[in-house]
């Protein structure tokens, strides 16, 4: 469809890049990518994308959402730019390579570390299509890839290589194990309660919403809307903490807010 010349343009926010000691104020829209707020910066300050790590409060920014898909980012947040040092080598001597992950219908190409694993790959992959975890099965030349601790190197995966993507019909799955208790710490941001760090244990059958509703009958947070954030993503109220993938003694972040986009 056309856009009409009536529209109005995207709304903009500013926002406060940290780099250096230094603070750069610039505009972004909510449709901007992290990409394209890398590809400013690099227009602005002579510094690669590829050597830039943009994060809010330790979390890291995935190239390919936009700002929308962080709803925590507002007018005013101060986003933290990491150069990696151009002369040293990536992830203690391995660098970064593209795979491609074939879905029945389509692919997509992921940016993966060579010391990856099977699960952290899952992980992004999760982040980009919002496809559960719980029903990804990895192929790599006619071999599955199991989670475990081996790299994806190990596997034989290397630059473009060719992952097939399987989705296991919830239906046709397993019986879902017991339910288990979780040690996990919830983390406020600086908003709230000072940056707290609050130990909470529940089942992993429990979902975001229950989560939320402890915390707000305990009074550790006051009454508000909330999001909830586990390994850079956006966490679904209605879905199980097992659902999202979270492990004992990890940590989930909570931040003010709403999300009112519809996948949510």
């Amino acid at each position: 469809m056309n856009k009409g010349s009536s529209l109005k343009p995207a709304a903009t926010m500013r926002v406060i890049v940290v780099v250096s000691g230094r603070e750069l104020a610039t505009e972004v829209t909510h449709q901007e990518t992290v990409l394209e707020i890398k590809q400013r910066l690099e227009r602005f300050l002579g510094i690669p994308t590829s050597s830039q790590t943009l994060a809010v409060c330790g979390l890291e920014l995935v190239d390919g959402l936009d700002m929308d898909d962080y709803p925590f980012i507002i007018e005013g947040t101060k986003i933290q730019l990491t150069v990696e040092d151009a002369n040293r080598p990536l992830s203690n001597g391995y660098s970064k390579m593209q795979v491609v992950v074939k879905f029945p219908t389509r692919k997509i190409s992921v940016e993966v570390d060579q010391t990856e694993t099977v699960h952290s790959l899952k992980e992004k992959i999760h982040i980009l299509e919002g496809t559960p975890i719980s029903r990804m099965s990895l192929f790599f030349s006619g071999r599955e890839l199991e989670d475990d601790f081996r790299s994806l190197t190990e596997y034989g995966v290397g630059e473009s290589s060719e992952i097939v993507i399987f989705l296991k019909n919830s239906s046709r799955q397993r019986h879902e194990p017991p339910s288990r208790r979780l040690s996990v710490v919830v983390q406020t941001s600086s908003s709230l309660l000072n940056a707290a760090a609050i130990p909470l244990e529940m089942k992993d059958s429990c979902t975001v919403g229950d989560l939320r509703q402890m915390l707000l009958s305990r009074q550790i947070l006051p009454a508000d809307d909330y999001i909830f954030i586990h390994k850079q993503r956006l966490m679904r109220c209605d879905c199980s903490l097992r659902w999202h993938g979270v492990e004992d003694g990890e940590t989930l972040y909570v931040f003010r807010g709403t999300v009112t986009r519809g996948s949510f």
